[in-house]
Order: C-alpha cells, then structure tokens, then sequence
C-alpha cells in the first residue's frame, strides 16, 4: 500500500530539513499539513514553524524566529515525546534551547 500524501511529505519535508532546505522543508510539511487529518493538524503545522523558525534565523529576521519558535511549541507539546516516528521531545529541546539563546546564529536543525 503507498504511504498516504501526508505521510509522503512529512517524509520529504523531514529530509530536506536535515539538509538544511528550511524553505523548501516548510512547503514539503506544508502539504502534509493540509492532507493531515484535523487531529493531526497540529502536529505538521508545529513542524512548520519549526523549519520556519531557522529559515527566518537564516535571514536575520528575530521577530519571525522568535514567534514560529513560540507557536512550533505551542503546537508541538501535545504530541511529546514522539508521534509519526519523530522525536518531538528532542525537537522541542532544539526550539526551547534557540529561544532561550536570544541569538540568530543557531546551530542546524538537528531532525530526530
């Protein structure tokens, strides 16, 4: 059976994320988002702001960084510790760590 659209592009999204491709990550997750069911809504838009968050780190823009990290663990925290394979603890460590650094010069987003 082939994996369903959302789980295709979570898939992709995941992968150009650890490539370090946050525009092209939030798109791919984007469409993951949109062909998720309602309960899972949540889980692939908090992915989003994540990916978003570093993309606006990358271009220097504190106030995007500061609010997709706020609404990525907003979002993500009802699904910790992990869902869909992902390591959600770990990356809302990552979005909780870039926060409280109050820098944009964050390290790469390490996807679990």
């Amino acid at each position: 059976m082939a994996p369903s659209k959302s789980e295709s592009e979570l898939e992709r999204g995941l992968d150009l994320a650890r490539q370090g491709e946050y525009f092209s990550a939030h798109e791919a997750l984007e469409d993951a988002w949109r062909a998720s069911e309602p309960d899972e809504k949540d889980f692939f838009q908090g992915l989003v702001h994540v990916v978003v968050a570093w993309y606006q780190a990358g271009r220097g823009n504190r106030v995007g960084f500061e609010r997709q990290l706020e609404k990525a663990g907003r979002r993500l925290g009802p699904f910790a510790p992990e869902h869909r394979g992902v390591d959600v603890a770990a990356l809302l460590r990552q979005v909780e760590s870039a926060s409280a650094a109050g820098t944009l010069d964050v390290p790469p987003l390490d996807v679990p």
